[in-house]
């Protein structure tokens, strides 16, 4: 079975991907935050 070596364009589209990704995450969190915080109901 040979295996499949990714090429630099690769490399950098899956990177690319990834930062995508967290700053979705991110910006959902931060969401979910900021709705909890306005509405009262965040823990503390």
């Amino acid at each position: 079975m040979s295996e499949h070596k990714p090429t630099d364009a690769e490399i950098a589209a899956r990177n690319k991907r990834n930062v995508a990704l967290a700053l979705t995450l991110f910006a959902l969190v931060l969401v979910i935050f900021f709705t909890m915080i306005s509405r009262g109901t965040a823990a503390g």
